[in-house]
């Protein structure tokens, strides 16, 4: 039974490219039944995250605090890099046009995916790295998601910015220390016997969300225009922009495959539901168009990045590990 468990779960994963843009079509199709269960998301979501957090360890953390430069370089990337990037991009391509600016803008502040743990670890990338990147940045998101709109965009739009951290306190913090305290008490016992059960329900979970975030926007997507196209090129263009960061990062400091690896996809990937879920909750829903578009090919662009990798990068070593022991 153990194994037939996880034989789906890796069906599954290998549905995940597709899962967001079926997901989507899904969300449009049946809005009308989808959209009153709005309020289920931040729970599914929540669980979502627990799910997620439970290989997260402190041993892979203090590993990583010891040497920080990836993990500090990942963190500029993710939280000013690309938020400046995509501001500035939104006010000269959508000039007097805040909902989509602001949607623009909240796509690249909130945290990195959990997902991006699967692409690292599929790809032979620093587990240790992923793991302590995706606690520490879920920790932080909190407080630096709110800052980060307050700081850019405070002026133009309202924002409820104790609601935002309320709310990700209980759909993203909260969830992941849990996961890791259990991890943590049962010696890592968790990973090896909750986390492959869950594991399936995540994914079905992510489908749930999107759907349903989707419905809530169907009207917007429905009727396409050359607006929605150009915010559909734009939002492609950025997120490429993330992983390509992320990969020329490595390569300027000549580390290693393994963090090459987890520089590029946790610095591409963005945890895209918790951005939709605050759209639609502290937001016209107009903002959240941008922030699902990124949803539509984050994954597609993972495995084009994937391939980049194993062409162009840098070679995996024998004798490497997924550990930043080559890390400057």
């Amino acid at each position: 039974m153990r194994q037939q468990w996880l034989q789906f779960n890796h069906f599954l994963e290998r549905l995940v490219p597709v899962t967001a843009p079926a997901s989507l079509i899904l969300g449009i199709v049946f809005s009308v039944w989808l959209k009153p269960f709005t309020g289920v998301v931040p729970w599914v979501f929540a669980f979502m995250t627990f799910a997620g957090s439970l290989s997260s360890n402190f041993n892979d953390l203090k590993w990583v605090l010891r040497r920080p430069y990836p993990l500090v370089a990942s963190l500029i990337i993710l939280h000013m890099l690309m938020p400046l990037l995509g501001f500035v991009t939104g006010n000269l391509v959508f000039q007097g046009d805040p909902l989509v600016i602001t949607g623009i803008l909240l796509a690249f502040a909130i945290p990195t995916g959990i997902v991006s743990f699967m692409w690292v670890s599929i790809y032979k990338g620093n587990i240790a790295l992923t793991l302590s990147l995706i606690l520490i940045d879920t920790l932080l998101a909190p407080f630096v998601v709110p800052l980060t709109l307050k700081v850019l965009v405070g002026a133009e739009i309202r924002l409820d910015i104790w609601g935002m951290m309320q709310s990700l306190v209980l759909m993203v913090a909260l969830p992941s220390i849990a996961g890791l305290l259990l991890n943590h008490r049962t010696k890592g016992k968790v990973k090896l016997t909750l986390s492959p059960i869950l594991a399936p329900f995540s994914k079905l979970g992510l489908i749930l969300v999107i759907s349903i975030n989707s419905s809530v926007i169907a009207p917007y997507l429905i009727d396409f225009s050359v607006k929605l196209a150009v915010i559909l090129l734009t939002m492609l263009l950025l997120a490429a922009c993330g992983y390509f960061i992320g990969w020329q990062c490595a390569r300027l400091f000549k580390w290693d495959h393994s963090i090459a690896t987890a520089l590029t996809f946790n610095c591409g990937m963005r945890n895209i539901n918790a951005g939709t879920v605050l759209a639609i909750t502290y937001f016209p829903a107009a903002v959240a168009v941008p922030v699902i578009m990124c949803s539509l090919f984050q994954q597609i662009l993972a495995s084009i990045y994937a391939q980049l990798l194993s062409r162009f990068g840098p070679k995996p070593q024998q004798e490497e590990q997924p550990t930043l022991t080559h890390a400057v």
